[in-house]
């Protein structure tokens, strides 16, 4: 029985600047009844107290404590990895405040780990310094595996994008976190406080959000707000435990709308 939710946002909640349907009216109902969820984003640019504001502007208000971004996800990686470990950073203030929030060096010298996350703070410079940190041992890290993001003027280059030119510099393979690796989501679901037969995943990409669950076994439900459209679905070979036309098909969290998802998949 449904407990909690993990919910991808862009796609899911909003597309570029524009909230979907019924994707406040839900959270609503989340915080009405007491149900634990998460917004689980791969971009970790943002900081959970700028995600705060942002939803704030579209009448949504909830706590920072309902993020965990991909920032989060690679701090809480580190940690494990190495509880002392320094990094050098390629990224923008929510991956610096999540790292910063661990107990995570920042070292430009000797690094043990060269960390690179969503944004425009790229340069020349930047690629040059983590080639030379990667070729004296430091070890290279990915916030997320996603080589583009969409915004409202249209894609720009993502996570994924950025640390392929130093793969392919370096002839080093990244460890990517985030979406779909399970370690995001055993993460999240400890976050909740809750089993993985108790948690749902809402998310509207198959290579990301569905995949990642799946791995892991947690429900995953594919909403059509997104990035995937019905016909694209056959073709993976892991499928979602049901699709919904939209968040809104939630509104009244009946576990028989997740049923006929379930056949209707």
């Amino acid at each position: 029985m449904t407990k909690g939710y993990l919910i991808d946002m862009d796609g899911v909640i909003y597309r570029g600047s524009t909230m979907i349907p019924g994707a406040v009216e839900f959270i609503q109902q989340l915080q009405r009844t007491g149900t634990p969820f998460l917004f689980l984003t791969n971009n970790s640019e943002r900081s959970p107290k700028d995600l705060v504001a942002k939803f704030s502007h579209y009448g949504l208000k909830v706590s920072w404590k309902n993020f965990y971004t991909a920032a989060h996800c690679t701090a809480d990686f580190l940690v494990r990895q190495q509880p002392t470990s320094s990094a050098f950073v390629i990224g923008e203030g929510g991956l610096i405040v999540a790292l910063q929030e661990a107990g995570i060096a920042f070292d430009s010298i000797k690094p043990d780990f060269v960390v690179v996350g969503e944004g425009r703070v790229l340069s020349f410079e930047l690629m040059e310094k983590a080639m030379r940190l990667l070729a004296k041992g430091s070890r290279l890290v990915a916030t997320n595996p996603d080589t583009w993001c969409p915004t409202d003027a249209g894609p720009r280059p993502g996570t994924g994008a950025l640390v392929a030119l130093l793969e392919s510099a370096t002839n080093t393979k990244a460890y990517c976190l985030g979406k779909p690796n399970p370690f995001m989501f055993v993460m999240a679901r400890k976050r909740l406080g809750l089993r993985t037969d108790e948690t749902v995943m809402i998310g509207d990409t198959m290579e990301t959000d569905i995949r990642g669950a799946v791995e892991l076994g947690i429900p995953a439900y594919l909403v059509l707000t997104g990035s995937t459209k019905r016909e694209d679905v056959a073709r993976y070979p892991y499928q979602p435990s049901g699709i919904l036309n939209s968040i809104a098909d939630l509104l009244n969290l009946e576990e028989s709308v997740l049923a006929h998802a379930a056949v209707a998949a």
